[in-house]
């Protein structure tokens, strides 16, 4: 069966999601195959598979805090790894999906030089970017604590939410990244907010980068 999902009320041009329901880890498995590295997100859960065709404001809002993180990274001397949309699954777990894109932080020593990654062996991304400017119908959220992604950023378009892998296995809201320790959500925003008011990117990363050096890398000792 396919449903086609509410993407929400945004006024630019929408997510295009697509849900298909009863579909077996072999099914999902040879969709990825067919999709292969076409601009297509797909999200399984124990049998419901989505597709997602990302939205222009949904790249944009992805690509600016990809970009954030590297310079964060870079200005404060913490080694980095990106790793984009990987599709990550567990078929132990039954769930698989690829985030909007991901960082090795802490982890970077055990990937490093790896040329791919086995979550049966190896660690799973430190943090992970969730754009929600439309609604998954599926709970991407309990798929990345079955994955165990330390922690998320969640940006609707508006606010950011920084939310932790807990004990337990769910996730709890945080007023700081366990990344980078004195960089709040709201300073993130700000910057996504001025990078949309400047538009130009070269303009907007030579002020991050100033910022970095003087304001936040001496906050962390950095």
């Amino acid at each position: 069966m396919v449903t086609t999902v509410d993407s929400g009320t945004r006024t630019s041009a929408p997510d295009q999601r697509f849900l298909l329901r009863d579909v077996g880890w072999e099914g999902y498995e040879t969709m990825l195959k067919l999709v292969g590295d076409r601009r297509i997100r797909i999200t399984y859960d124990r049998g419901d598979l989505e597709l997602m065709s990302p939205s222009l404001e949904h790249e944009k809002f992805r690509d600016l805090l990809g970009v954030f993180i590297r310079h964060i990274a870079f200005g404060l001397r913490i080694p980095c790894r990106g790793a984009g949309s990987t599709t990550w699954r567990r078929r132990a777990k039954d769930r698989g999906l690829e985030a909007d894109t991901c960082f090795y932080l802490a982890s970077f020593p055990h990937v490093r030089g790896k040329e791919s990654i086995d979550l049966n062996v190896d660690p799973p991304p430190d943090l992970a970017i969730e754009v929600e400017i439309s609604r998954s119908a599926l709970d991407r959220m309990g798929i990345y604590a079955a994955l165990g992604v330390s922690e998320v950023w969640r940006f609707d378009g508006e606010a950011l939410r920084v939310e932790q892998l807990q004990a337990d296995g769910t996730y709890a809201a945080a007023t700081s990244s366990r990344s980078f320790p004195l960089l709040t959500p709201e300073e993130v925003v700000r910057w996504v907010r001025l990078a949309e008011a400047i538009e130009d990117e070269t303009e907007w990363l030579g002020q991050l980068q100033a910022w970095i050096r003087d304001e936040l890398a001496p906050r962390v000792g950095a």
